[in-house]
């Protein structure tokens, strides 16, 4: 056993020093692909750490420098064209350079075409690159390659339906790669946020000075004492990450990465997460066999290191009726993100926040005597906990609602259904609603009025909701607006529609009843009738990639849409496409095919616009915007999700320019 805890502690360790290594955060690789016996493909790919970006090759003067490649002339060889880049940049605002800037994340793969005059080759040359994270950069560096080319064998290359598979893959990685380590960080502090909350449990807080206690005074000297508080403190690391990694295990990476849009998921995910509340809020208590926790308690008195290690486990399995639910809620949302980290990393962040103040009063003991002692108060903050997953649970209801078009859970409903929580919610801060025995003190302390204040103050912020009003501080958490029945706001804008849109809205556009626009918008769902309206109108087209669960694309649309800077562009120079890519409605029959680029077969509206996506524009990612003229060509570099109002409002003043620039 002491041998297998060293092995987790040794991989958990090179675990972070691996990610620590921060300076260094491009590695390159040189390889040569052969298409015939006279021409071949020099691929050279970027692996970017995350956080980081590297330079496009097209950067404007006054810009970062670009990455680029300079071939040495030699013997046996000549270039063709120029060097390519793919995927695409991605087109944002750099903070560094303070402009518009194109770069690209995770991975990019740049290529050269090569035309030979022999068999055998080596092509040289030197590549020149910067990369940069959001604060600061590194210097430009420049590396010389050589990659030898042996055409003598060479037959054409064919590309069958496992390479499409395999460029589908890759495409999703590259794709997703922004926003999956924006993903994995907020399920990392989800966690953390997890850890804490469940430190101040009744199960846990009070094990605090008697653990602290066996260590302080039992280990025997001091320096022995914080080296044991820290095993112990590895120990529930070490438990916690494990369970995530068998979660992923059990799941698999296929399951994991369907369950954000899947209704069987989220069923079974709300119906977790609301008897976890329930829970909470006092009805029952969720514990495991008394037999298994006595037995691993049993180990604990060996001694040694097995011994810490399995006080650890005894804590993690005692504590389960109030760590249960918390760590319920967290894997749950962690597998819905469908991130095949997602589990492991909140678990990491769970433990490391439960881990930390055992270490820290072995480290400071005196701080023993300034913590509040036990009481009422663990059980208030128990049932606070339960009143926020049970809010929160009808998020995963919300999910499947829109993509099977339910209409359950409208956006007034939802509101409605949110508002009741939490004005319960409030009434049992001040005391005035009661679930046990321990609620019978009737004295209530200034922080449990001060946050009953601040949960009262948030529901009467929800209430103009109920009429219309955007609330975009929770807008990403709510179904979207155009679901709602009665909408003052749509009233209101609906009367600056131009007459061009109600001459398209009067003609019966195609899925109109499925799909709505928010802030007045008449925006087209079907991509090529979208087009034959540009062109009959002379406009370009701003194609919206969306998602009914699409967390960004709700904020997109509450926070930068409705500001008049950009509201007025979509209203009256651009013809809007809305396509949402994870709706389940079944096309027809005569639309159903079989997809050339991912050889999967098409049958629902989402599968449709998300093969388009990826196909057309080599993304899946969403909210994605590309700015298109009446015969689908781009005309400026699409973007991404991004809350800069500013940044939006040129990103279509360019678009219509280049339009008109285009037409003249």
């Amino acid at each position: 056993m002491k041998k297998l805890l060293s092995i987790f502690l040794l991989v958990f360790v090179s675990f972070l020093y691996t990610n620590a290594q921060i300076y260094d955060p491009v590695s390159w690789n040189f390889t040569a692909e052969n298409v015939h016996e006279k021409e071949a493909t020099v691929v050279i790919t970027a692996t970017i750490a995350p956080g980081w970006h590297v330079y496009s090759q097209f950067i404007e003067e006054g810009g970062p420098i670009p990455t680029s490649f300079k071939f040495d002339k030699g013997k046996g060889y000549s270039l063709i064209g120029k060097v390519g880049e793919s995927p695409e940049a991605i087109s944002a605002f750099d903070p560094i350079s303070k402009m518009q800037i194109a770069w690209h994340k995770t991975k990019v793969e740049f290529s050269q075409k090569i035309e030979l005059t022999e068999p055998k080759v080596r092509v040289s040359g030197t590549l020149e690159f910067m990369v940069c994270n959001d604060t600061s950069c590194l210097p430009p560096e420049e590396i010389p390659f050589t990659v030898s080319i042996d055409a003598s064998n060479a037959t054409a290359k064919t590309v069958d339906k496992a390479d499409m598979n395999l460029k589908m893959s890759t495409i999703d990685d590259q794709a997703d790669a922004s926003s999956q380590n924006d993903t994995l960080w907020g399920i990392f502090i989800a966690g953390l946020i997890g850890g804490f909350a469940a430190f101040l449990m009744p199960c846990i807080y009070p094990m605090v000075p008697l653990t602290t206690s066996y260590f302080t005074k039992r280990s025997g000297s001091r320096s022995k004492g914080i080296w044991n508080a820290i095993i112990y403190g590895i120990s529930i690391i070490v438990i916690y990450v494990g369970l995530g990694m068998i979660i992923t295990l059990v799941f698999g990476a296929s399951a994991l990465n369907e369950a954000a849009s899947s209704a069987l998921f989220n069923l079974v995910f709300f119906a977790i997460i609301v008897v976890f509340a329930v829970s909470f809020l006092g009805a029952f208590e969720i514990t495991l066999p008394s037999r298994f926790v006595n037995k691993v308690d049993s180990k604990s008195d060996r001694g040694g290191l097995i011994g810490i290690f399995f006080m650890a486990f005894t804590l993690a399995l005692v504590s389960f009726s109030c760590t249960g639910p918390i760590i319920g809620y967290l894997l749950v949302e962690a597998v819905s993100k469908g991130s095949l980290l997602g589990p492991a990393i909140g678990m990491l962040g769970f433990s490391v926040a439960l881990a930390i103040p055992f270490i820290l009063f072995a480290l400071f003991p005196s701080f023993l005597k300034e913590m509040p002692k036990s009481g009422g108060w663990l059980n208030t903050v128990k049932v606070s906990l339960g009143f926020l997953e049970l809010a929160l649970a009808f998020k995963f209801l919300s999910n499947v609602d829109l993509a099977y078009h339910w209409g359950i859970l409208d956006r007034e409903v939802f509101l409605a259904i949110w508002i009741v929580i939490f004005v319960l919610f409030g009434l049992y801060l001040l005391g005035k609603l009661k679930l046990s025995s321990a609620d019978q003190d009737g004295i209530i302390s200034l922080p449990r009025l001060f946050f009953a204040i601040l949960i009262f103050s948030f529901t009467v912020y929800m209430v103009p909701g109920m009429w219309g009003a955007p609330l975009k501080g929770i807008s990403a958490w709510l179904p979207p607006q155009p679901t709602q029945d009665f909408d003052l706001n749509r009233l209101t804008y609906g009367d600056f529609s131009n007459a061009d849109h109600k001459d398209a809205e009067s003609s019966g556009k195609k899925y109109a009843g499925i799909f709505h626009a928010p802030h007045g918008l008449d925006a087209f769902y079907d991509y090529q009738e979208g087009l034959d309206y540009a062109k009959k109108v002379d406009k370009p087209v701003l194609i919206d990639f969306t998602g009914w669960s699409c967390v960004n694309c709700r904020k997109m649309e509450a926070s930068v849409w409705p500001d008049p800077s950009v509201l007025n562009q979509l209203k009256s120079d651009y013809v809007l496409i809305s396509l949402y890519v994870d709706d389940k409605t079944e096309l027809e029959e005569s639309e159903k095919y079989v997809s050339e680029f991912s050889g999967k077969k098409i049958s629902r509206i989402g599968q449709k616009w998300s093969d388009m996506q990826a196909s057309v524009f080599g993304t899946n990612s969403q909210p994605y915007y590309v700015v298109v003229d009446s015969d689908g060509k781009k005309l400026v570099p699409p973007q991404a999700y991004d809350l800069s109002i500013s940044n939006y409002a040129d990103f279509l003043k360019r678009g219509k320019e280049a339009y008109q620039k285009k037409n003249n």
